[in-house]
């Protein structure tokens, strides 16, 4: 069975660079005001970040149906007989319904896999389930895995504008301008005992203590030489490289790394948000 595998720009990866592996990506759409873009496509991250300093109202939607016809016409056209799909989760975005859909109509098998978040899991997973296949693994065994990475994820955001949240809607402006008078810092989280919708774990006073009680909650998961551990900022780099610092001191066997927050997130989350996501490997 020729099979092909899917994902969208929630991986942080543009369409090039996820094809360089022999996967296809999907961009989510960005909007602000009467202009619409393609993530990574037709607009950047930089830009993204010159939108958000001008104050910038936007709002995402999973990518257009057009493009996934498209794609999914094409690889049927090349041979394919079943998709495997990995993109943005069910309870951010309804991506996973589309292109169950549209599979359907064009009577290909469709595969997915809801990571209940985004961002670096859903890269790692994607090309994670290609590799299992490719080395022959049943798909008991590949879904197993895939079930394990899963369930061991946690995606945790620390906003650093509340007004941008409630700017993208994800909170009253309002609540917003209490909180920012008051100082408190949010935690946010999202894995699968949220069903992949955002739900506060914490609020604290500062980043400085948020950062703080994020680390005293990773350490329930014990990070070891098994997990990994994605640090992203939002135009933060200096809070991203100190909790690296900091987490590096805490869990030495770590796999770690920095990189930009992706835009469907950054969009709401607003200029000075950390966000960190950690999994153990399959």
């Amino acid at each position: 069975m020729k099979i092909a595998y899917v994902t969208d720009s929630g991986s942080g990866r543009s369409i090039d660079e996820q094809a360089a592996d022999g996967i296809y990506s999907l961009p989510l759409q960005i909007m602000e005001g009467s202009n619409s873009y393609q993530d990574l496509e037709t607009i950047s991250q930089s830009s993204i970040i010159s939108l958000l300093e001008q104050k910038k109202v936007m709002t995402t939607s999973q990518p257009s149906p057009g493009l996934i016809t498209d794609l999914f016409e094409n690889l049927k056209a090349q041979g394919v007989e079943m998709i495997v799909a990995v993109p943005i989760c069910n309870g951010l975005s309804g991506t996973i319904s589309t292109m169950n859909a549209i599979a359907a109509d064009l009577g290909l098998q469709f595969l997915s896999f809801d990571t209940y978040t985004t961002a670096s899991v859903e890269n790692y997973l994607i090309h994670r389930i290609k590799q299992l296949n490719e080395e022959g693994h049943s798909p008991m065994e590949v879904s197993v895995s895939a079930e394990n990475i899963i369930s061991s994820c946690e995606t945790i955001v620390i906003p650093g504008d509340l007004m941008q949240l409630a700017r993208s809607g994800r909170l009253t402006a309002s609540a917003a301008r209490m909180a920012t008078l008051l100082r408190i810092t949010p935690i946010l989280h999202l894995n699968r005992e949220t069903a992949g919708k955002i739900d506060t774990y914490d609020k604290v006073i500062s980043m400085r203590r948020a950062m703080k009680r994020v680390l005293e909650h990773m350490k329930e998961a014990n990070l070891d030489e098994n997990w990994h551990l994605t640090i992203t900022h939002v135009n933060a780099i200096d809070l991203a490289e100190t909790f690296y610092h900091q987490a590096q001191e805490m869990f030495p066997k770590a796999e770690m790394e920095i990189l930009p927050l992706c835009s469907p997130v950054a969009v709401h989350v607003g200029i000075g948000s950390l966000c960190l996501q950690y999994f153990r490997k399959q």
